[in-house]
């Protein structure tokens, strides 16, 4: 019966996790109207999903880390009930914050659900040393080196378009002339002209609201055409990296179940994040998208790139940097770069990420104290 409970524990934190990440990697797909909101969540489960198996033959070393072994004494890292401890407290954390709309990091979640059991559960023999090394400075440098890097690659790829006579413009296009129009006053302060027969509609907004569109060719193909498709292709990449990435992290709780063959369970947790994502991660997607600062496609790009590149890098060596913060901390770089970074949003979200270890730690100290009285 225990193990039923870990399965489902670990599962649970699995679909938490799709509904807090998912959107990540496609978020500036959204957020630069490449896309829409349906189109862009279809993407990144698809990518995600692919990411998750892949990490059956990529990633070994995090499924290790993330059991626990190091940490603590081998026979509690074999003890159910800490592995059960760490999946819910981990998962509740999560699931919270992806209710509430904040993007923090399952990886944080995990490391302070690892802390709070062992440290309930073997006091000081816990090993704080290897829990800086392994896994806070990786999540404490990731953000810094992605806002660093997506900062430099926004001015180099902004001087190479410069180069190739690829300009940027704001294009409004009216077909239909001398067609009867209503005017409408919008909520949001915008004002709309509609056709009679409802089929076309021109939209008065503020700038932030514009979209930008790039015009000139790149070896004789639209350069917006190409730089579509290379935000696409980035979006995907972070996705798959994603999953590549929180996948055997996950899966390292299940290590205690020997019944349980690694390459099923990887499946089984990949499946559970990916529905999460199509059901749940809406309010998240939203505020990485919308609220944290505008962006145009090759801006959206640019973070994607950066963020996809340091992830896929930090999986195949064993890192366990957050997704999350490289994600978050590449659009921030991007927000600096131009200027436009929401205070207000950004104080929020590193807030959130400055409670999530803390508040990870106590749900799972706890759930072990109740788990051992029972």
């Amino acid at each position: 019966m225990i193990y039923i409970i870990l399965f489902g524990a670990v599962l649970f934190l699995a679909f938490s996790n799709g509904a807090n990440d998912n959107f990540k990697g496609v978020a500036t797909l959204f957020g630069s109207a490449t896309t829409d909101y349906r189109k862009a969540i279809n993407w990144a489960t698809i990518t995600t999903l692919l990411g998750s198996i892949s990490s059956v033959l990529l990633a070994g070393a995090l499924v290790q880390n993330f059991s626990g072994k190091g940490l603590v004494p081998d026979d509690l890292v074999l003890s159910p009930d800490f592995a059960i401890s760490i999946a819910l407290g981990a998962a509740i954390t999560v699931y919270i914050a992806t209710k509430i709309g904040m993007p923090i990091s399952t990886t944080h979640s995990l490391v302070g659900a690892l802390a709070g059991s062992g440290i309930m559960a073997v006091g000081l023999s816990f090993n704080f040393e290897r829990l800086g090394s392994t896994f806070l400075i990786p999540l404490i440098l990731s953000p810094l080196m992605a806002a660093v890097i997506s900062l430099i690659a926004y001015f180099i790829f902004k001087k190479s378009r410069l180069a190739l006579g690829v300009t940027k413009e704001t294009c409004l296009c009216i077909e239909n002339e001398l067609e009867p129009v209503v005017e409408i006053l919008n909520d949001d302060g915008s004002i709309s002209l509609n056709r009679t027969d409802g089929k076309t509609k021109l939209t008065i907004s503020n700038y932030n609201d514009c979209v930008e569109v790039y015009r000139g060719d790149i070896l004789g193909i639209s350069a917006q055409k190409v730089l579509d498709a290379a935000h696409f292709l980035s979006s995907g990449v972070v996705s798959f990296a994603r999953g590549l990435n929180d996948t055997p992290k996950i899966v390292g709780l299940l290590l205690v179940i020997s019944v349980v063959d690694i390459k099923w369970g990887m499946l089984a947790v990949g499946i559970l994040m990916a529905v999460g994502g199509l059901l749940n991660a809406k309010k998240v997607g939203h505020v990485i998208s919308k609220d944290i600062t505008p962006m145009n496609s090759g801006q959206g790009f640019t973070a994607n790139l950066i963020t996809g590149l340091l992830v896929t890098t930090a999986s195949i060596h064993g890192l366990p940097v957050s997704t999350t913060h490289v994600s978050v901390g590449s659009i921030f770089g991007i927000g600096t770069a131009t200027g436009q970074v929401k205070i207000k949003t950004a104080t929020q979200i590193i807030l959130s990420w400055v409670l999530t270890l803390p508040v990870a730690a106590l749900f799972s100290a706890g759930i072990f104290m109740i788990l051992q009285q029972i």
